[in-house]
């Protein structure tokens, strides 16, 4: 078994544990599965963060599919969206006449995705839709709703499954709420 006690230390709580986060994303995988039968979706992961949901849910989904990643910026070492969004990595392929499923770790603000949305459905897709692992919709500035959501969550900061602070602790396979004298340097 793996030890991530020297950075569970830095938690105030664990949100979820493996099995909860497990759980939840085979109901999505099934959800998905059901709703694009024979559509072949591509599949698209916001990088760097879906890294992790994104791979565990694709093993989940029963149906043909492609994926493709999009990286974009807007936090930089912040807890808070900068609200300025730059792609980074665009798509290697095309996705106009294509369904498309967009998979994210989190949507806070939803600046950095409803920009993203904005760019994606220029280019003249069949179908965009999004699954998020965690929405936080306290945080909302723009009107987006997930089309599937793993987990509502409070207005906290979180870490874990792919999640970051300052590129840490993405590896923890719980999502735990980062104590905030980690951030705030108290």
């Amino acid at each position: 078994m793996v030890d991530f006690s020297a950075m569970e230390k830095d938690l105030s709580s664990i949100l979820f544990n493996e099995k909860q986060i497990e759980t939840r994303v085979r109901e999505l995988g099934e959800l998905i599965s059901r709703d694009y039968s024979g559509k072949n979706p591509v599949v698209i992961g916001i990088l760097k963060g879906s890294l992790i949901f994104m791979s565990d849910l694709i093993r989940r989904l029963t149906i043909p599919l492609n994926i493709d990643y999009v990286a974009v910026s807007s936090y930089g070492r912040s807890t808070d969206s900068s609200g300025v969004v730059r792609i980074v990595k665009d798509l290697d392929e095309p996705i106009e006449g294509r369904h498309v499923l967009v998979v994210e770790d989190i949507v806070d603000t939803g600046l950095t995705l409803r920009y993203l949305l904005d760019n994606l459905q220029s280019r003249r897709p069949l179908s965009v839709a999004v699954c998020v692992l965690l929405d936080k919709p306290s945080r909302r500035k723009v009107d987006i709703k997930p089309d599937y959501c793993g987990f509502e969550i409070p207005d906290e900061f979180v870490v874990g499954y792919g999640l970051d602070y300052a590129e840490n602790y993405r590896n923890m396979p719980f999502i735990g709420i980062l104590d905030r004298s980690v951030y705030e340097g108290k």
